[in-house]
């Protein structure tokens, strides 16, 4: 599975992820030339813009899992550029709702067939 593939699984098992905690999900890969948000949903007043970062694990790397973290992807620098993409979406379409970053690490186990989804909310203030 190439580097996209693993990518776009991620968001879509993310998707499902929310949908099953009772989000609506609103809107995905909003860009904006100073940045992207993975996933844009919504729970009762409040937005959340949502990072997704997935990671593969094969046999080769499965004892090495928590070496190869999604969540260590997720640099502050990102997550400003989030922070600055989810202001615009707000300022454009927000209707007056709060908002809040959310980070999702997403194991997808190669052997198993099985992901594992680890939500972090409200990662910056």
């Amino acid at each position: 599975m190439k580097k996209g593939e693993i990518g776009v699984l991620g968001e879509e098992i993310a998707c499902r992820y929310l949908k099953k905690r009772g989000f609506t999900l609103v809107e995905r890969n909003y860009r904006r030339p100073w940045g992207e948000i993975d996933v844009v949903a919504r729970r009762g007043e409040v937005m959340h813009f949502v990072e997704v970062k997935a990671v593969l694990i094969s046999r080769e790397n499965i004892s090495r899992e928590m070496r190869v973290d999604p969540l260590e992807h997720v640099t502050r620098t990102k997550l400003e550029k989030v922070a600055r993409t989810a202001t615009s979406y707000m300022n454009s379409k927000g209707n007056g709702a709060q908002m809040q970053i959310d980070v999702i690490g997403v194991y997808l186990d190669e052997r198993t067939r099985r992901a594992r989804c680890v939500y972090l909310e409200q990662v910056i203030e």
